[in-house]
């Protein structure tokens, strides 16, 4: 199957695509600030550079792209295989997951805790409070 867009528009469309401060991690964000607990953004020294950081609770939120990171979650329809290329894609995004799982093992050597939110599961705000305001509680 052949790209719907061509090259230089696809090129474009990429090169908006954010790392930090998406919407997922916005929301998540700001669900965590009205509950009132306060965090550290984007942490350089820590594997990772986490999303959220409670260095005193040593807790990590990260909030992940259901695409970009592959959501293994059969019922995520966000984490698809693009149908061309996928010469250049599959390594790109197993490399992803295999970094994500470095980074876990690093911080969960150093005594973090870690709490993945995907993409997908922040359209559910009322589960996605009890399950963040369970997880900095403890």
């Amino acid at each position: 199957m052949t790209d719907k867009l061509s090259p230089e528009r696809r090129s474009a469309n990429m090169g908006k695509i954010q790392s930090k401060d998406t919407s997922p991690e916005m929301i998540v964000r700001k669900l965590v600030h009205n509950l009132g607990y306060r965090y550290r953004l984007h942490r350089k020294d820590l594997p990772g550079k986490p999303d959220l950081v409670f260095s005193g609770r040593k807790k990590i939120i990260f909030v992940h792209g259901c695409f970009w990171h592959q959501h293994a979650n059969p019922i995520c329809k966000i984490a698809r295989i693009p149908k061309s290329k996928t010469y250049y894609w599959i390594p790109k995004l197993q490399r992803n997951i295999e970094r994500d799982s470095q980074h876990q093992k690093l911080l969960e050597a150093e005594g973090w805790r870690i709490l993945i939110i995907w993409e997908c599961e922040v359209r559910n705000t009322v589960e996605l409070k009890e399950v963040v305001s369970k997880f900095l509680s403890n």
